[in-house]
């Protein structure tokens, strides 16, 4: 997990900011709280509860009150708002600066940026994208891919054929994530996104092989940096003993970051070509969510063949 982002790696991302006052210390700055804040009471004189530590955010409404205020008591709001632990002040549409807010600013070592986008638009932008960065992250053993635009994770024991798969499914037009390590965080409370390590970006291994760029030798479009995990593929050898699902009624999932995951247990044996049935299982994954279930069909079918049997006795 990421403790912190960087105001220049923070700016430097989002090309709708531009930096008005204080460029040169940006690089000394840090953000380590993702929520954003729109100072109101503060404006006021109130204090007490002041999140000092989250970018503060000036739209029209903060910037109008402000300038219904006189030069000594916005002065000495914008210095109380000036800590140390502020990371920098965010002012929207483009609206002057207030003076006092400058000169505060430039006395206590803040940045001041500015954007044209509107206070809401941008909120919302800066506090996903600090969410992101900031999120817990954990690793998962596997292979993630996508497959016609749905994210698909791909586990097993090592040694049973995740990489060799995921390059086939590659081969057939699908995207890699990333390849033996896939490094996971919760998006929001449904969503789960996995992405590769800086160090193993676009890369895989191949037994007898060693190391390939998959960007390389199959183009960009084979390679996307993250996706949301939909699904979870689980390669297991197969087991004449276990008792595998024919007709597709079990629900299993896997806890992916306090997220529930639906999960399909697929036997691996000489001759099953895996990267097609993991196709198919992605594909009747996206039907089902989409309302059309074969295993429903097949019960409503069977139902009513017992029924017209009955009924003909």
């Amino acid at each position: 997990m990421a403790d912190k982002v960087e105001l220049t790696e923070l700016f430097e991302d989002n090309n709708v900011l531009h930096v008005v006052q204080g460029k040169e210390l940006i690089k000394n700055r840090a953000v380590t709280v993702s929520d954003i804040y729109r100072p109101g009471l503060e404006l006021t004189g109130y204090f007490d509860f002041y999140p000092s530590k989250r970018i503060q955010l000036l739209g029209r409404t903060e910037i109008s009150y402000a300038a219904m205020l006189d030069h000594e008591t916005r002065l000495q709001v914008f210095n109380k708002m000036a800590t140390s632990d502020t990371p920098c002040f965010l002012i929207s549409r483009s609206l002057p600066v207030p003076r006092e807010l400058t000169e505060a600013a430039a006395k206590n070592g803040i940045p001041i940026l500015t954007t044209s986008e509107s206070t809401t638009y941008i909120m919302s932008v800066l506090t996903q994208y600090l969410r992101e960065h900031l999120a817990q992250r954990t690793s998962i053993h596997g292979v993630l891919v996508e497959i016609n635009g749905m994210g698909v994770l791909i586990t097993g024991a090592s040694g049973v054929g995740k990489s060799e798969t995921a390059l086939a499914l590659i081969q057939r037009g699908h995207r890699l994530i990333a390849d033996d390590r896939v490094d996971v965080y919760q998006r929001d409370h449904d969503t789960v996104v996995g992405e590769a390590p800086k160090i193993l970006n676009h890369l895989m291994e191949i037994r007898g092989i060693g190391i390939i760029d998959i960007k390389d030798m199959f183009g960009v479009g084979a390679v996307k940096d993250h996706t949301e995990i939909k699904l979870v593929i689980k390669l297991e050898n197969w087991d004449p003993k276990a008792n595998y699902d024919r007709l597709g009624f079990d629900q299993d999932t896997r806890e992916i970051c306090n997220i529930k995951v639906p999960q399909v247990t697929i036997p691996v044996k000489v001759g099953r070509n895996l990267e097609i049935i993991i196709e198919i299982a992605a594909l009747n994954f996206r039907a089902k969510q989409m309302g059309f279930d074969a295993s429903v069909t097949f019960q409503q079918q069977l139902a009513k063949l017992i029924a017209e049997n009955e009924k003909n006795k």
